[in-house]
């Protein structure tokens, strides 16, 4: 079994200095945090992966493809192998967990 906690995860990617820490991988699947703070801009360019995201914290926008949602605290969205998305008209600092399968190359 391993364990994680979110503030240490958040610990462990500010002292690395990266938006985004990947803290899980598996045979079929790896896991990550994703942090995007308020007003930035998301530069994420599509996956060879299936994706999921859990919105741990904050509030933003998501488009993926040519469809657009508010996402906060507890919002889940699966985006496809290979399609466009990014977070956007983010109003609060986004904490996201990520979840990529096959696991991210």
């Amino acid at each position: 079994m391993k364990v994680f906690r979110l503030d240490d995860l958040e610990a462990e990617r500010i002292a690395n200095d990266g938006a985004y820490l990947q803290f899980l991988r598996a045979r079929n699947m790896s896991v990550g945090l994703y942090a995007l703070d308020a007003g930035t801009q998301d530069p994420q360019q599509p996956h060879r992966q299936d994706e999921v995201y859990l919105v741990v914290s904050g509030r933003g926008s998501i488009t993926v493809g040519v469809e657009t949602t508010q996402v906060a605290r507890g919002s889940v969205v699966y985006v496809p192998a290979g399609a466009p998305h990014r977070f956007h008209h983010i109003t609060e600092d986004l904490r996201v967990l990520v979840v990529f399968s096959p696991p991210e190359s």
